[in-house]
């Protein structure tokens, strides 16, 4: 009688030992960890796959470690073109770019290739393996026949599956087998499952801690009719493989544990350890749900460089949604590097996190008021130039004049935190160039006496000199208010409010309006400096003109 393993692979030859020679234990620090993030080709790279990537490359980086991107594109009905370089594109467009295996630019390192569809005869040695120490079987049941077994269980209310009694081709031999073959027949191959219903699994979860789950009983399909592996038997034979350490994933992964970790076993290999992420959930009808692909736009990576959020805002985002730590870190480090941050798998929260655009906009506002001008120049031109090109057109015409309006009070101890992408540089920048300039209307300053407003204006650009340092400046402006009967001092105002018509910031107020268009902006002194004394006083008596 024929061997089963030759019957079912005749054209494998390779053994095990040769496919492990090729992948070598890696040589790296004590504690080092080796991560990997796997997506398949499906589409458009979620936000939730971002944050997994995240958590593990930083967890790689953080101790000497590696981390690599594998493709994990064995389902091919679901595929995209162009799935691969989405992804690796928009890692990359927040800082994550791989050790190994896919970049934007191809594959790279040793242990590859990092594509299952590529690694086809790999698994094919390894299921022969378990077929040879009958760990494994052919099985040719037709989808008719599956079909009556799901509905038998549903029936009886049984689990699911094929097990025990429903494992009808346990025990083919390999002569039964052969002559199905030669009769055309398609099959699968199953895992022969050790497990047992009454015996549980324990493991440690590095989130989640002690978790303890019922055996595998299923016997589990490791190779498709197509000979292609499923997901279940290509991540083991790969993790071990290429040597990962530790996988997090999606918690929905949590329920397959008892698979994977058997199969580990059967196979003789030592598993990793697993790290189970909670999803990002969004707020709906006062309930929550996880962020979706198909209802939420802010789901793709996609939405953010479109809106124009920094990169390194949406990663501050998701480090704050990591760990609950992050917080005090960045506060007390607001320009240290995040890679200091001592990021930590079990201080990761176990419930879905709610994603909250409102403290985006928040972290990013923080963030962006740490960069430099030269920065936000640069970062802002780049959106623009993709998603508006008139405002690229203005901020490129005069670099050196662009950055100058970035860098208003920006390099002090409390910059101000006025955009929050660059899609609000345009608004942010409009009274800076005269072709977005909106003239200011007299309801800005409704609240002041226009008479009193006027004779403001009309003062102010009689003395208005730009080569005034900024005291000389302010002092010029204090003199407006001595001659107009405003109070020099807000402090003086606030003493005696009946003896003024008002204070210093009231008339530095008409005059930001007037110049502006607006009540508040950053320091006046260095717009005015940036604008020019012939635009300064021109916008100050047209204004004036229209009271």
């Amino acid at each position: 009688m024929p061997n089963m393993s030759d019957v079912i692979f005749p054209d494998v030859t390779l053994t095990p030992d040769e496919i492990t020679q090729r992948y070598p234990q890696r040589c790296l620090p004590e504690g080092a960890q080796v991560t990997r993030f796997a997506p398949s080709p499906t589409g458009f790279l979620h936000i939730g796959g971002l944050f997994t990537a995240m958590i593990n490359y930083r967890l790689a980086k953080k101790t000497g470690g590696v981390f690599f991107i594998r493709i994990e594109d064995t389902d091919k009905k679901r595929e995209v073109e162009g799935g691969i370089e989405l992804i690796t594109k928009g890692l990359e467009d927040f800082g994550i770019i791989a050790d190994e295996g896919f970049t934007s630019t191809g594959q790279k390192g040793g242990y590859g290739p990092y594509q299952q569809s590529q690694r086809r005869d790999i698994y094919r040695v390894f299921a022969k393996k378990l077929m040879d120490e009958g760990k494994a079987y052919p099985c040719f049941m037709t989808e008719g026949e599956l079909e009556e077994i799901r509905a038998e269980q549903e029936k009886n209310k049984q689990n699911p599956g094929i097990y025990g009694q429903y494992a009808k081709y346990r025990g083919i031999t390999p002569d039964e087998a052969q002559k199905l073959i030669d009769e055309g027949r398609s099959f699968v191959v199953r895992l022969r499952s050790c497990g047992d219903e009454s015996r549980r699994i324990k493991f440690k979860d590095s989130i989640r801690g002690k978790i303890e789950m019922p055996e595998n009983i299923q016997d589990t399909v490791i190779l498709k009719a197509d000979g292609i592996p499923t997901y279940h038997f290509a991540h083991v034979i790969d993790d071990h493989l290429m040597g990962t350490t530790t996988v997090i994933r999606g918690d929905e992964w949590i329920s397959s544990v008892p698979i994977h970790l058997q199969m580990f076993y059967m196979l003789g290999f030592k598993a990793p350890n697993y790290a189970h992420v909670a999803p990002i959930m969004k707020e709906e009808n006062g309930g929550k749900r996880k962020l979706s692909k198909r209802k939420d736009p802010e789901a793709a990576v996609s939405f953010y460089r479109e809106a124009g959020y920094p990169m390194q805002s949406v990663s501050e985002y998701l480090m704050t949604i990591a760990s609950s730590a992050y917080e005090d870190f960045r506060r007390a480090n607001p320009r240290a590097d995040v890679g200091e941050f001592n990021f930590e798998l079990r201080k990761m929260s176990q419930s879905g996190a709610l994603f909250d655009l409102n403290k985006l906009n928040d972290v990013s506002k923080n963030t962006i008021s740490r960069m430099t001008a030269d920065t936000v120049y640069d970062l802002a031109a780049d959106w623009a130039k993709e998603y508006d090109a008139g405002l690229y057109s203005l901020l490129s015409r005069d670099e050196g004049y662009s950055k100058g309006i970035f860098a208003i009070d920006r390099d002090n101890p409390k910059p101000r935190k006025d955009i929050a992408k660059w899609s609000e540089v345009r608004d942010y920048v409009a009274f800076m160039f005269d072709e977005l300039f909106l003239r200011p209307s007299a309801e800005l300053l409704a609240k002041y006496d226009a008479a009193d407003a006027k004779a403001v204006l009309a003062a102010y650009a009689g003395v208005y000199d730009q080569n005034d340092s900024k005291d000389e400046w302010f002092e010029r402006m204090k003199t407006v208010c001595d001659t107009l009967g405003f109070a020099r001092e807000t402090k003086a105002y606030k003493q005696s409010p009946e003896s003024y018509k008002g204070h210093i910031g009231d008339v530095s107020t008409i005059i930001r309006a007037a110049v502006t268009g607006r009540t508040n902006t950053p320091d006046l002194y260095y717009i005015e400096q940036l604008l020019g004394y012939e635009r300064v006083v021109g916008r100050i008596k047209e204004f004036a003109e229209s009271l």
